[in-house]
């Protein structure tokens, strides 16, 4: 079977409230102009933090991009110093520490982006990616729900979690999520491929390729490659009809 990739999120606007500091009625003709100088100068700083933590995000995502994994996450860890509540900055360095294989991390980092901002189905989709390459399914499936709860049509979201349930024989519920996908985007062969894929340990031959005779004339380099290679078919593999498609 085939699983969607993680996700990057796009860039965030972070947003700066600045504040009057209010002192004692004491001195206020003479506490007045100190007041304004500071306030300049502390707007100065986090202004000037802002745009530092802009420039982090930039290369991070670079880094992250080019798989320089362990570069990117330094500079996602100094962002987060200036910024704690960076909900991209936790989205993307759990990605990178998912790269890297410290799950446990990345899942940490993905819960941080999480409760800044509850909505945010890049991390729950993320998490569950995460979740399901650890084999901890029925936590990946829910990860997936609660991406799908927030963008119904996050068809990625559906796939990977019709993955995780075939991984738990949960069969007819895997392809019911396929076929959400399907509807969603028309166009993906992986929802095809797994449909194949959960027919074929069902032992359900006709089912198997048909789905998998679909995306090999979308797409025959890859999938022939694919299927040759993929346990699902292990019990359709001697069959001639299944070896005339592949080879």
């Amino acid at each position: 079977m085939v699983n969607c990739r993680c996700i990057v999120v796009s860039s965030l606007i972070a947003l700066f409230s600045f504040g009057c500091v209010q002192k004692g009625e004491r001195s206020r003709e003479l506490m007045q102009p100190i007041v304004l100088e500071n306030n300049i100068s502390q707007f100065f700083i986090q202004a000037y933090d802002s745009q530092e933590a802009q420039i982090l995000l930039q290369q991070a995502n670079i880094l992250l991009d080019n798989h320089y994994y362990d570069e990117a996450v330094n500079l996602y860890n100094q962002l987060l110093i200036i910024e704690k509540d960076n909900i991209e900055a936790w989205n993307n360095r759990g990605n990178a520490l998912a790269a890297l294989k410290l799950y446990r991390q990345s899942i940490a980092s993905y819960d941080k982006a999480i409760r800044l901002q509850v909505h945010q189905h890049h991390a729950w989709y993320n998490r569950g990616n995460v979740l399901a390459q650890i084999e901890r399914y029925s936590e990946a499936i829910y990860s997936y729900e609660q991406a799908i709860r927030i963008k119904p049509n996050k068809y990625e979201a559906w796939i990977n979690r019709g993955v995780a349930l075939s991984k738990l024989q949960r069969y007819q519920e895997a392809i019911d999520s396929y076929d959400e996908a399907i509807t969603i985007a028309p166009h993906t062969t992986e929802a095809y491929y797994n449909k194949a894929c959960v027919h074929a340990l069902q032992s359900n031959i006709s089912l198997a390729l048909k789905h998998l005779k679909k995306v090999i004339d979308k797409a025959p380099d890859r999938y022939k490659q694919l299927a040759q290679n993929d346990p699902d078919f292990e019990i359709i593999r001697g069959d001639k009809r299944f070896q005339d498609l592949i080879y």
